[in-house]
């Protein structure tokens, strides 16, 4: 598929009238060599380097697309057809979540780190670049790395709930309002829909969240967690397994609003993006709606990170803080009397730019992924055509 939208559709969009005046207006002229204003290339050897490399460039994306566009007719033959809004529909998207949200977590740790450290301590660094310095001057390449177990095994699992779930409640609300209704208040739909499922997938992420915080905020490294088995054995065994979702709450408070906008504005990002491109959104190749992907999660990443920020503080207080059968509501107003409004938003700078690019990923992985597997990529929903009474 080509990455701009071919001449028919441009024809469509802005009318075959003014493309073709155009066109008759600036006849082609056929070409006769040079001109004697322009460079010769053996007199500036950089240019024949520079065209050279991108002719390589140009071969090696070729050959890359042709093995990827292979690889995925053999996933398709042997998954078989998938078909919209089955059971093999959900798990693929499901799979495609659990990639999306794991790989792209575990990749921005070290910056998670140190936000995760300067919630729990303000007065701990600097500056993010003075915190790494300090942490790989003090523990090495690995202290940078501090928690990516279980960020790797708690966003996989949470990214396979969340992506699956909201595809699944978007259809199954979709249904009950009908066409016309899902189409008048998608809004709410979406809002609806991912709402429910992080409501289930925090309960797969809470008890490796909570390890997660306590390894990265741990004052002293030698008494931190040894990984997510020795996190998860001393929880355990110190707390019970209740010791594993005292988090929940907070998390609830932080995930349910970061998910419902997350989706919500990517969805309405998405659908205005494609409003205002010529041609329709079938007319573009699969790097342009990744593309477009990319663009759309950022955006929506960026109000994500600020609607949910007080609540992430409070879970990283909360998990390094909160006493032995202290209630949520007495540890959170102890919090809030120490940090103050101000303390809510520790940090928020740092997440604004993790949030948007883990956010802007995520969704370009799902979405390729979907087209790997043959499925199209999320957008909003085009308006149903009416229905006539007399049929």
């Amino acid at each position: 598929m080509p990455l701009f939208p071919s001449y028919d559709a441009l024809r469509r969009a802005l009318g075959a009238a003014s493309l073709d005046a155009r066109t008759e207006a600036q006849p082609s002229k056929p070409s006769s060599g040079p001109t004697p204003y322009q460079a010769r290339l053996d007199l500036y050897p950089a240019y024949s380097v520079i065209d050279d490399a991108k002719d390589k460039a140009k071969k090696l994306g070729a050959e890359a697309v042709k093995d990827m566009e292979a690889a995925s007719q053999v996933a398709q033959t042997k998954t078989g057809h998938v078909q919209l809004y089955t059971g093999k529909y959900y798990a693929a998207c499901a799979f495609g979540g659990l990639l999306a949200c794991g790989v792209t977590h575990t990749a921005v740790t070290p910056l998670d780190l140190v936000k995760t450290r300067r919630q729990v301590d303000s007065s701990l660094y600097k500056s993010n670049i003075q915190g790494w310095r300090l942490i790989y001057r003090a523990e090495g390449l690995r202290g940078i790395f501090t928690g990516w177990s279980p960020t790797l095994f708690g966003y996989s699992a949470q990214g396979s709930f969340k992506y699956g779930f909201y595809e699944f409640f978007k259809k199954t609300y979709s249904d009950l309002a009908g066409p016309d209704n899902a189409y008048r208040y998608k809004t709410a739909l979406y809002l609806s829909a991912s709402a429910s499922a992080e409501f289930l997938a925090d309960l797969a992420l809470c008890p490796l969240e909570a390890i997660k915080v306590r390894m990265q905020g741990a004052s002293d490294p030698s008494t931190a967690y040894r990984g997510t088995a020795d996190g998860l054995r001393r929880i355990v065994a110190a707390e019970g397994v209740g010791g594993l979702y005292k988090g929940l709450y907070p998390l609830w408070g932080r995930q349910v609003p970061y998910t419902m906008m997350k989706f919500a504005s990517f969805e309405t990002i998405v659908e205005m993006i494609y409003n205002r491109l010529p041609g329709r959104k079938s007319d573009y190749g699969k790097a342009a709606q990744t593309g477009v992907s990319f663009a759309g999660g950022y955006l929506a990443g960026i109000l994500c990170a600020i609607v949910s920020h007080p609540a992430d503080v409070m879970v990283s207080k909360l998990n390094a803080y909160r006493k032995a059968g202290e209630g949520f509501g007495a540890v959170t107003s102890r919090i809030y009397k120490d940090i103050g409004f101000a303390g809510l938003w520790n940090g928020l700078p740092v997440r604004i730019v993790m949030i948007g690019t883990l956010t802007g990923l995520q969704w370009m992985i799902y979405d390729y992924f979907k087209i790997f597997m043959g499925l199209p990529t999320t957008g909003g929903p085009s308006k149903p055509e009416p229905v006539d009474p007399k049929k």
